[in-house]
């Protein structure tokens, strides 16, 4: 019984709290127009990412060398990915 009260306060938990497509990729910053810059600087190990979407809007956002940059054009949303999972 434990064990359920646990995964179900897990799940409630992870539903609840806010997710990065709420919050925007670290950085993020978004241009119909032109190349917009990032709303902070990359530091050190970190990579300006760059991407286009079908629609014509321009995104940057900051992530670290180590991590894959990730955007989907069906929700048009991009994060910082994972070197375990890449950008699932």
């Amino acid at each position: 019984m434990r064990v359920v009260s646990a995964v179900v306060a897990a799940a409630v938990f992870m539903a609840l709290m806010p997710t990065s497509a709420v919050m925007g990729a670290e950085g993020e910053a978004r241009s119909m127009k032109s190349w917009p810059s990032p709303t902070r600087s990359a530091g050190k190990d970190e990579k300006v990412c760059k991407y286009k979407f079908p629609n014509g809007e321009k995104t940057v956002w900051v992530c670290d060398k180590s991590v894959p940059c990730c955007a989907w054009d069906e929700i048009q949303y991009v994060k910082c990915g994972t070197t375990f999972t890449g950008c699932l």
